[in-house]
């Protein structure tokens, strides 16, 4: 129990460092590499709740500042895409995931993450959703691309079918140079080492900065 203050307070340092960089006067600097704005900011799964509460405060806090603040909901962009399917396919994929788990939970699990491995990962999974938002408000609000942030979260949502390191990588070239945050449940572990909802192997395959 006595770790939970400790961690809402990296939580609260995490962000409010992150409010510092985008806010620069020479310009967003959440990352030392140039034309490479990403940045991510883990936090324990378990507090999911306490990180919408301070995101919102964040972004009040940016757009006092006058910054446009894009809110991207990936666990919504996910349900969105399986919405669009066809019925019949999507019933198809639901019975035989019951039937497989039936006799091989391991076999079931493979199977749908194979399904829905084209929805969610690969340049044409949710990088494309999240990228074509950005542009959209772009070319609706020109006049805010030099004062537009991306906050992309709801991750959890998505476990254990998701990898952010992969939906960073296919996002970069596609963000309009806007800075983009993602915010990661999950462990830190060593210098850029993440855990994935504390349950998964270390990724090592970040570029971005890890807050704070």
């Amino acid at each position: 129990m006595s770790s939970l203050p400790l961690a809402r307070s990296r939580l609260d340092e995490a962000l409010t460092a992150l409010k510092a960089d985008l806010i620069h006067e020479d310009g967003p600097r959440i990352s030392t590499m140039r034309n490479y704005r990403f940045a991510i900011v883990p936090y324990d799964p378990h507090l999911e709740y306490e990180l919408r509460e301070r995101v919102q405060r964040l972004m009040f806090e940016l757009k006092d500042s006058g910054w446009f603040v894009l809110s991207i909901d990936l666990h919504a962009l996910f349900l969105r895409r399986l919405k669009a399917m066809e019925p019949d396919d999507l019933e198809w994929i639901i019975e035989s995931e019951r039937e497989l788990a039936v006799h091989d939970s391991e076999r079931s699990f493979n199977y749908l993450r194979e399904e829905l491995a084209n929805l969610i990962e690969g340049p044409e999974g949710l990088a494309t959703d999240c990228s074509e938002i950005i542009r959209e408000h772009l070319l609706a609000r020109p006049e805010t691309a030099d004062r537009t942030v991306a906050l992309v979260g709801r991750a959890a949502g998505l476990y254990p079918f998701f990898r952010n390191s992969a939906l960073l990588r296919h996002l970069d070239g596609h963000t309009e140079h806007v800075p983009v945050v993602l915010l990661y449940p999950g462990e830190r572990r060593g210098d850029n080492g993440l855990s994935f909802m504390g349950m998964l192997e270390p990724d090592r395959d970040y570029r971005p900065r890890i807050y704070p």
